[in-house]
């Protein structure tokens, strides 16, 4: 058995959600150890298709989800290829898109993915271990004032500049536990807060290396293009900057945000009915990440609307 064992967050949230019926086709684009895939499957006689670009995931939940037979297929890519995986797949359009953006458990839990800043382990960041770039690269090669803006940017820590002088005074780095000690002394103490000091440079730093968000602001369109009318959109963020660009894509796509003609209507026709507000995890969800997740849901207008 893979040692790639996930909780899914919002498992049933996700499923009311997308309230998946017989004969249905789902995108889950954050296969992970196939927790919400499975959830889907489980609930009617439907099908999915998982992405990830992680083999340790796939791996996982290929063994997990076998039972299923042809009616789950996993896919390694990252989810920013959507249209071009369904176009492989002769998938004209779909009932629902799923997304668990971010890092999943697994990958923080194991220290040689070099993601943790509280164990002893490279210091990688890859979700996709062939890729080119790593955290290694960031640390012990890019300049101060680019490893200022990223951790700035992307983790939207005050001290970016503290840690990024301390990170090029320490270099060269290879382990994530020192790592995280250089940053959380140029961090300090912070009153009040319950978050590790080096909480959000290591996150900047994943976000970077993954491109997290670029790979999110392409998924959203054609996400949006592949579902039927109908068709359902389920994101679950974890931190502002996910969630901030869900929000104004769901917002600019349901005509709220859109350009207006004089009469006050949008030039494009929404595509998008929102839902009301975004959902937040029960207290009895049984994955931790869950006290900070967010989901947001909206469903494909027609394209006459």
């Amino acid at each position: 058995m893979s040692s790639f064992a996930h909780i899914p967050v919002m498992r049933d949230e996700v499923v009311q959600v997308l309230a998946p019926a017989a004969g249905e086709v789902f995108f889950d684009c954050t296969l992970g150890g196939g927790g919400h895939a499975e959830a889907l499957l489980e609930a009617a006689d439907c099908r999915v298709v998982g992405l990830d670009r992680d083999p340790s995931a796939i791996e996982a939940a290929t063994e997990r989800l076998a039972r299923f037979g042809p009616r789950f297929v996993a896919v390694r890519s990252s989810f920013s290829r959507l249209a071009q995986v369904a176009a492989q797949l002769e998938l004209t359009s779909v009932d629902g898109v799923l997304a668990d953006l971010g890092v999943s458990s697994p990958q923080l839990d194991q220290p040689e993915r070099g993601f943790s800043f509280q164990r002893s382990g490279p210091i990688d960041m890859r979700m996709d271990p062939d890729a080119d770039l790593s955290a290694l690269d960031v640390v012990n090669s890019f300049e101060e004032d680019r490893i200022r803006d990223i951790i700035s940017r992307y983790g939207e820590e005050r001290r970016a500049r503290r840690v990024a002088r301390s990170i090029v005074r320490g270099r060269p780095w290879a382990d994530t536990l020192s790592l995280s000690q250089a940053i959380a002394e140029a961090v300090g103490s912070q009153r009040g807060s319950r978050i590790h000091p080096a909480t959000r440079s290591f996150q900047a730093i994943r976000i970077f290396v993954n491109d997290e968000l670029g790979e999110l602001e392409r998924l959203l369109p054609a996400a949006v293009e592949l579902l039927s009318p109908g068709g359902r959109l389920a994101m679950i963020s974890f931190h502002s900057l996910e969630d901030r660009i869900v929000k104004q894509f769901i917002a600019y796509e349901s005509g709220r945000t859109s350009p207006k003609d004089p009469y006050g209507h949008p030039l494009h026709p929404p595509r998008l009915s929102p839902s009301r507000k975004s959902l937040s995890s029960s207290p009895n969800d049984p994955n931790p990440r869950a006290r900070s997740a967010r989901l947001r849901t909206a469903v494909r207008l027609p394209w006459n609307a």
